[in-house]
């Protein structure tokens, strides 16, 4: 196992992976060998609206799926009315909801379903209660529903696991007062849910936390009063993206084909800080006027979106600079996309991971990314990709630098490319993810069993 991917489970490490009719010998739990389905639980789940936590679901579920498991996914009606379908072979549930706010506004909730909110599921807890032949709840959301997966492992004695994918201990205060916005000055009668589901006690009493930044991961353990914390960084599926139709792509969306061309694949979210990148290209496209602007995301944030554009329109850069939505996970042009690109770049203010460097490395494709969060270990300056700072005096100098270096010079595109390539298959492919995915479920059924066990 790579150092880079090594998870801090001490003798679990060392141990093989169970296959479903295995797991029992390895927790010592008859029941748990009949127990085959693994409950997924994000906050929301749609193909029309895909993002890095999205991805991680999907892949880890094709993962145990083919090891036999029976993964799903329930998540609430958060832009999605639609009670059930199935998403590339993962058969996904979705549940009535609300936000227990007073006041609330069909703006207010559109944002909120967008990013952050904190919303009350009472059905797709009961869901939990009664769903059978369960063996684990993965949790991939806190708050009040986070809370629910914690009282219904609780009340099933399941073991249950929860995986940080945003940023909990490592949030910038601007982060924060952006997802709390649609409910500044509104009334919530929702805190009673919130203190019955232990809202407040999910990572305490999680059986295993799940961290896919190490910055997290180190904030988590000074924090947290129990070592069930683990480091488990994201995966890609290295050959999918290994090859892809540049050229149709240019092509498509009127891209010159001679263009240097930057892309940019995140959702419109001052997070993302694609204001910053407009800016840099700016500067870029005053010296290199055969420079071309991707950006492609949904929009979770509207204002910003139209702030962007604005920022299009101040520059003169409505003939370079190109809005994409958000394509589905299994859309070609998602991969053609960055076969397309000379750079891909992300100048994100905060980012746990950055799930999109690994698929352009896979493509071999160099990367410009902030020095923020989960990308200050994911990438190696001057190794794997450049980096600067987005909140120092020079950083908007640099990242129009940087990018003008790699204009200027084929031979260190190709060289941060390749390094790039070589780096995604070696150290995050989703099956060596998934491997170690299945040795922190192996520890939190051996805590479970701890626990329940204790209480007999």
């Amino acid at each position: 196992m790579s150092k880079t991917l090594a998870t801090p489970m001490g003798a679990v490490l060392a141990r093989r992976i169970a296959t479903p009719t295995q797991v029992s010998a390895a927790t010592g739990q008859a029941a748990i060998a009949r127990a085959r389905r693994i409950v997924h639980i994000p906050r929301r789940f749609l193909a029309e609206e895909w993002g890095g936590t999205e991805t991680v679901i999907l892949e880890i579920s094709h993962e145990q799926k083919a090891a036999g498991w029976q993964p799903e996914i329930f998540t609430s009606q958060a832009l999605k009315a639609q009670p059930a379908e199935t998403i590339a072979g993962i058969p996904v549930r979705r549940f009535a909801y609300n936000y227990p706010f007073f006041g609330l506004s069909a703006a207010d909730k559109l944002a909120m379903d967008k990013k952050g909110g904190n919303l009350l599921s009472l059905p797709l807890f009961a869901a939990l209660l009664r769903t059978q032949n369960v063996r684990l709840f993965h949790s991939h959301a806190l708050k009040r529903l986070g809370g629910e997966v914690r009282t219904a492992a609780r009340l099933r004695r399941k073991p249950f696991v929860v995986s940080l994918h945003g940023g909990v201990f490592d949030v910038p205060a601007g982060e924060m007062d952006s997802m709390l916005k649609p409910i500044a000055n509104k009334m919530e009668w929702g805190k009673p849910f919130g203190a019955l589901f232990g809202s407040r006690r999910i990572l305490e009493d999680a059986d295993q936390v799940i961290c896919v930044g190490f910055n997290e991961l180190e904030q988590a353990r000074k924090q947290l009063p129990h070592d069930r914390i683990v480091y488990l960084p994201n995966g890609v599926c290295t050959e999918r993206f290994s090859r892809g139709e540049g050229h149709g792509f240019r092509q498509k969306y009127g891209i010159p084909a001679g263009a240097f061309l930057v892309l940019n694949i995140s959702r419109i979210d001052s997070q993302k800080n694609q204001k910053f990148l407009l800016e840099a290209f700016a500067r870029l496209q005053h010296r290199r006027p055969e420079s071309f602007l991707v950006l492609m995301g949904p929009e979770t944030q509207p204002d910003y979106a139209r702030a962007l554009r604005q920022t299009i329109s101040d520059h003169g850069l409505g003939t370079s600079v190109l809005l994409l939505p958000g394509l589905r996970n299994d859309d070609p042009d998602l991969v053609n996309a960055y076969h397309a690109c000379d750079v891909f770049a992300l100048a994100s203010i905060h980012e746990p991971f950055g799930i999109v460097v690994l698929e352009a490395w896979s493509a071999g494709k160099p990367v410009i990314a902030s020095r923020v969060g989960g990308l200050q270990r994911l990438i190696k300056p001057g190794e794997t990709g450049l980096c600067f700072d987005p909140n120092g005096p020079d950083g908007l100098e640099t990242c129009a630098a940087q990018l003008e270096s790699l204009a200027a010079d084929e031979t260190l595109r190709r060289r941060l490319g390749e390094a790039g390539r070589a780096e995604a298959r070696a150290q995050y492919d989703w099956k060596s993810v998934a491997r170690q995915l299945e040795e922190v479920y192996q520890a939190a059924e051996e805590h479970a069993a701890r626990r329940y066990h204790s209480r007999r």
